[in-house]
């Protein structure tokens, strides 16, 4: 079966025209690599329960790698984080300049909304997929979570406050990614609340770990620009490192005890994807 990787790579949005690099640029951090863990959440749900619809659900996995890679282009500006590396790769407005990586970043994101209403399916699934996914990537999350993080920067917030942020800067994207999986899969409510909840806990454990990334590990390694939190609202600046980690001790134990109460398939399915990454803060 085809993979996802190969149809991301030969349905790389296009904008043809005179403008010199625009185009290119619009390809450049999709093509950069990453892990691919939102789409990857949203096809292990899909392959769990109904894999003829596997690629069918492509579009919709690619308009999450989009809507996400939008986020990393705004996140990385000098208004923002300011961060000169992303994917092993010079940042959008290093590489051409700070108005080709907005616009470009304003194209992920619109363009993630075509993909899914072009999708091969059905014109009430499409809805609520878009409907999920501009609500919980848009001021029901991840915009909401970006703007207080932005906004109280500096300034030290309560340990419910920073889950609050985490939870909508990282948690709802990831919540969603699962829930829009079952939404394809024609799973029942309940359960999509369920795989929801199990996100927004997936969302703060990665959060947790990239904090942890961030205090410990080189650019190069990473992959990204680090040690760049030093005035953020990070869980190592409220907790400590070793604090941090026994917050993510507890949150992959949570999760595993969770994954044991989904359908065999379902599960055996998340295990795949998640066993290298629930326990990665503890990599040295």
């Amino acid at each position: 079966m085809q993979t996802f990787e190969e149809y991301l790579i030969s349905n790389l949005p296009e904008a043809p025209s005179f403008h010199p690099v625009f185009d290119e640029a619009l390809k450049a951090m999709l093509v950069a690599g990453g892990k691919r863990f939102r789409p990857r959440l949203l096809l292990a749900v899909v392959d769990a329960y109904v894999p003829l619809q596997r690629e069918g659900a492509f579009p919709v996995a690619m308009a999450l790698e989009m809507l996400h890679t939008y986020s990393l282009v705004h996140d990385d500006l000098p208004v923002m984080d300011d961060a000169d590396l992303r994917r092993g790769e010079p940042t959008l407005h290093k590489r051409y300049d700070e108005v080709t990586a907005v616009l470009v970043g304003d194209a992920l994101n619109t363009h993630a909304f075509y993909m899914i209403a072009d999708a091969p399916l059905h014109n009430d699934v499409k809805i609520a997929l878009i409907q999920e996914l501009a609500y919980n990537g848009g001021i029901g999350g991840m915009v909401l979570g970006q703007a207080i993080d932005c906004f109280f920067e500096g300034e030290k917030l309560s340990p419910e406050q920073i889950d609050f942020l985490h939870e909508y800067k990282t948690g709802k994207l990831i919540a969603a990614s699962l829930k829009m999986g079952a939404i394809i899969a024609g799973l029942d409510d309940e359960t999509q609340r369920d795989l929801f909840d199990f996100g927004l806990d997936l969302g703060l454990l990665f959060q947790i770990q990239d904090d942890i990334i961030d205090a410990t590990q080189s650019c190069e390694t990473a992959g990204k620009t680090t040690g760049n939190d030093e005035d953020k609202n990070s869980y190592i600046n409220h907790f400590g490192l070793e604090g941090s980690r026994e917050r993510a001790d507890a949150l992959a134990e949570k999760l595993e005890k969770r994954m044991e109460t989904f359908d065999g398939p379902l599960r055996e399915n998340l295990n795949r994807l998640l066993e290298k990454y629930l326990h990665r803060h503890k990599i040295p």
